[in-house]
């Protein structure tokens, strides 16, 4: 539903994220199958391209299994997402991708953010030749976006550009939270922030 609404709305081609649950990157058999139905559903109802990763225990690109979405995904371009970052070696792990087929990689360079790990995501631009788009991604805002884009000679990005507010609800139950500690508050709304996604664009056609 939240596909076609957007779809609606906007005019930029839009890529669904194929991912049935937080956590690893480690799917199950009966996850596969949902991901499957997932990617097949996107695709009916208007997606322009699909984006999803899976690693094997040992932290290896799972191959077998991105072989298998790949051919459920195609003709659409697919972006493998930051389970990238989570790979025991990033450097053969993008050749990995490469021979796969993903038009994309999203990465913070393994690390906590894509500015701490600036320095990689420049290495792994330099080995992909072209050959597949690298695309920081991870804490980037308008504050570092200038940075991180001229020090990876990165041309394309990713962030959330959000920020939070208030919920409309008068009436508030202090004594019930739907979900973990660590989840967003009730009453606190995260929403993409219009004037930070000007701003970053601003920035980024300035470089570009």
């Amino acid at each position: 539903g939240l596909l076609q609404v957007v779809k609606q709305c906007v005019r930029v081609p839009v890529f669904v994220m194929i991912r049935p649950r937080g956590g690893d990157f480690l799917y199950s058999d009966r996850e596969v199958e949902g991901m499957k139905a997932d990617i097949r559903l996107a695709k009916l109802h208007g997606a322009d391209g699909l984006v999803f990763g899976a690693l094997t225990e040992d932290g290896r690109i799972d191959t077998e299994l991105c072989t298998a979405l790949l051919a459920v995904s195609r003709p659409l371009p697919v972006t493998f997402h930051r389970a990238f970052d989570m790979v025991h070696d990033p450097v053969v792990a993008l050749e990995t991708l490469i021979s796969l087929g993903f038009e994309r990689v999203l990465t913070s360079g393994c690390d906590s953010s894509a500015l701490e790990g600036l320095s990689l995501i420049k290495r792994l631009a330099e080995q992909a030749k072209g050959r597949i788009v690298v695309v920081p991604g991870g804490g980037i805002t308008e504050r570092n976006l200038q940075r991180i884009l001229e020090g990876s000679t990165a041309s394309e990005f990713h962030c959330s550009a959000r920020s939070a507010r208030d919920s409309g609800m008068k009436f508030r139950n202090p004594n019930v939270a739907m979900g973990a500690s660590f989840s967003a508050p009730e009453y606190s709304i995260k929403v993409a922030d219009v004037a930070k996604v000007r701003t970053l664009n601003a920035i980024a056609k300035n470089i570009l």
